[in-house]
């Protein structure tokens, strides 16, 4: 799933402006300002349209977490480099503090439902014999449920 897409619904689902994008960012301790956060956010047909890349959705997702649970304490978590749509699950995971009832349901309200095993499955490091990758269209899915939920 491109990061422009994720970080339009993130963006909505949390009802941020463009402050408020640029405020996750620097809890992330990554400089932005409304010029780049309105070209991550634009459409690919229109002018001034920036793809962003992993570095710039995991500064995001990073600075999301910060937002809604707080500094870590210790030392920062390593970059997972590649930022695939496990690794986002994950992070948003850790955001909204779910649990995996809560994965289910978000799942079930989007219309993509998937069985606990099935979710168990994606959290699990790549390669284990049981590891399952979450395509863009279950990752849709899952954002479209998630913003049902938390707009409620």
């Amino acid at each position: 799933m491109p990061h422009n897409d994720l970080l339009r619904s993130l963006r909505y689902t949390l009802n941020l402006n463009d402050d408020g994008v640029v405020a996750v960012f620097t809890l992330a301790g990554k400089r932005a300002d409304r010029e780049f956060v309105a070209s991550i956010l634009a459409r690919e047909e229109e002018e001034g349209y920036i793809e962003c890349g992993d570095i710039v959705a995991s500064a995001f997702l990073d600075g999301l977490i910060i937002k809604k649970r707080g500094p870590r304490d210790g030392p920062p978590e390593p970059s997972p480099g590649r930022l695939t749509n496990n690794v986002i699950l994950r992070k948003l995971k850790i955001a909204f503090t779910l649990h995996d009832d809560d994965l289910h349901a978000i799942f079930k309200l989007g219309e993509f439902p998937l069985s606990k095993p099935e979710i168990s499955a994606l959290f699990r490091r790549e390669g284990h014999p049981n590891w399952r990758p979450l395509g863009d269209q279950a990752m849709r899915h899952f954002l479209r449920g998630l913003s049902l939920r938390e707009r409620r």
